[in-house]
């Protein structure tokens, strides 16, 4: 009978640390899980995001750059894009905005499309106090990293 018993406590006690256990690990396995998750999608928001300058043009020193989306997903938040421009040994990054007295700056516009969804076009205005002659290099950076780049004269 004594084994019995034993044998009925060890049963219990073992029942027990395996619910323990289970309660400890199950919201560290879950949460891993969900940045897993997380990580994927953007990971694959990346792989489906694509952007490539197609032509880039000096206009009376605003500097344009057409920028087509050739991925698959919308690319949202234009705003929170980098731009670097300036001679090619000699560029910085120019802030977004719409003041003529803090040049240099930027700002866009949509060319065929109300949103940057695949196919459409960017038209990027540098808007830059002085252009001249020579080689120039111009980056755009959107917010998921994704970037194009171009070195064209004036």
């Amino acid at each position: 009978m004594d084994k019995v018993i034993a044998t009925i406590l060890l049963i219990v006690a073992s029942t027990i640390c395996c619910v323990v256990v289970f309660n400890a690990m199950y919201p560290a396995i879950t949460s891993s899980g969900d940045s897993i998750i997380a990580q994927s999608s953007a990971i694959g928001e990346r792989v489906r995001s694509k952007i490539e300058i197609i032509h880039v043009a000096d206009e009376n020193n605003d500097i344009n750059v057409w920028v087509k989306n050739i991925g698959t997903v919308r690319i949202d938040g234009l705003d929170r894009a980098d731009v670097f421009f300036g001679p090619e040994d000699n560029f910085q990054r120019i802030p977004y905005g719409t003041s003529e007295s803090a040049k240099p700056y930027w700002d866009y516009s949509l060319e065929n499309a109300t949103s940057w969804s695949a196919a459409a076009t960017l038209k990027l205005v540098i808007h830059e106090n002085s252009v001249a002659g020579g080689q120039y290099y111009v980056k755009l950076v959107i917010p998921n990293g994704i970037s194009t780049e171009s070195l064209f004269s004036t």
